[in-house]
């Protein structure tokens, strides 16, 4: 029988992101690891465990092409981080309201979201964007926080209604 492989640590998986992602920017120009770094710290903030905190160094490997699908299933990670890292990358064509849904139904996937959508939303990151830029990401990230039941104005189920109907 195969000796397990020995599960990645924080650090071997911060590693691994800063890598994955060391040659992309932010809209900003700045250092993407940056913002891998600021989403992780906001994990750990929020009281996240240890397996939120992996998820968010990777949360964006996958949606990014930084990482494949296939080196996610197999990596010697714990499934729920794999599972917490699937839920918040964003498929092509996918709708919002799909995308929040599998966010909530995803235990430990919601915090990840939380501070990826906070330092996303961050004044002094968006106040170096182009107007049209900033209002665009400011409107996108006010709705995906109202899907996920972050922000006031509704349970999460109903606001996945609202998404699906154009109510608001």
């Amino acid at each position: 029988m195969p000796t397990p492989r020995a599960r990645l640590t924080l650090a071997e998986i911060e590693a691994i992101a800063r890598e994955a992602h060391a040659d992309q920017r932010d809209k900003a120009g700045r250092p993407y690891t940056e913002h891998l770094a600021a989403v992780a710290e906001g994990v750990r903030i929020r009281g996240g465990s240890d397996e939120q905190i992996a998820a968010a160094w990777l949360h964006d490997a996958v949606e990014d092409d930084a990482l494949s699908r296939e080196w996610l299933a197999g990596a010697a990670l714990p499934q729920r981080v794999k599972d917490m890292v699937l839920a918040v990358t964003k498929r092509d064509g996918e709708d919002l309201a799909s995308y929040t849904r599998r966010i909530l139904d995803t235990p430990g996937a919601l915090l990840i979201k939380e501070s990826d959508l906070a330092h996303n939303a961050d004044a002094d990151r968006l106040a170096v964007l182009e107007p049209a830029t900033r209002t665009r990401l400011t409107e996108k990230y006010a709705q995906v926080r109202r899907l996920l039941g972050l922000t006031p104005g509704g349970s999460p189920a109903e606001q996945s209604v609202q998404a699906n109907t154009g109510q608001d």
